[in-house]
């Protein structure tokens, strides 16, 4: 008798904790929508870099840390699911350099976009990741050997990365991730919806859930 009242508390407790996950997951998601209609801003910044095609309907933001490993692995799928849905996507890059070191590699992106080699750029830091990066530290110093693969001027890159205005942006990145409670990369969001639950799959499906919704005609 015992045992049934326990295994009942436990059942009801489950239930309780399960109903009270959804209500909470469902009213995040609510948040954010309203805040993608009403502070796009923080969403997407006029410096963020973007990749797609303007009229594309379905934002996803990606808040990212270049020494971040999930990151790269996560770089391929974005770019897949843009081919195979050509114009329907629009990429934008927000900074959330939480691992020591990496606001050093966001400052080399923000120079190498001067130069027009932005994703160029950030191509070569997530293939050369494994050499620059250790035990979720990076290493700025090992880095420079393999930046001459995006076609950038290094020399440009060590005066433009110093550029104040470039503290400023990671700044403004860093706020607005608070706000959107990013507390690790990648934070992903597709037209103000969050990533609730972190995985391959569920980022496929909510990109394809959002592409099925705006071109349902």
């Amino acid at each position: 008798m015992k045992y049934k009242i326990f295994a009942g508390t436990c059942l009801v407790l489950i239930g309780i904790f399960a109903a009270t996950s959804f209500y909470y997951k469902n009213q995040q998601a609510q948040m954010y929508n309203f805040m993608a209609q009403n502070n796009a801003s923080t969403f997407v910044r006029d410096y963020s870099q973007i990749l797609g095609n303007d009229d594309a309907k379905v934002f996803l933001v990606e808040f990212m840390d270049p020494a971040c490993e999930t990151c790269a692995a996560f770089s391929p799928l974005v770019k897949q699911m843009m081919a195979a849905n050509p114009g329907k996507i629009k990429l934008v890059l927000r900074y959330a350099p939480f691992h020591e070191g990496a606001d050093y590699f966001v400052k080399i992106l923000e120079a190498a976009k001067k130069q027009g080699k932005y994703w160029e750029t950030l191509d070569v830091m997530f293939k050369s990741q494994a050499y620059w990066t250790s035990h979720h530290v990076a290493h700025p110093e090992k880095i420079w050997q393999f930046l001459p693969k995006a076609g950038i001027n290094v020399d440009q890159i060590k005066k433009d990365m110093n550029d104040p205005a470039i503290e400023k942006i990671i700044e403004q990145d860093l706020a607005d991730a608070k706000t959107l409670n990013v507390r690790k990369t990648p934070g992903f969001f597709v037209n103000g919806k969050p990533l609730v639950t972190f995985g391959r799959q569920q980022l496929y499906e909510l990109i394809q859930s959002e592409i099925n919704r705006q071109y349902s005609n």
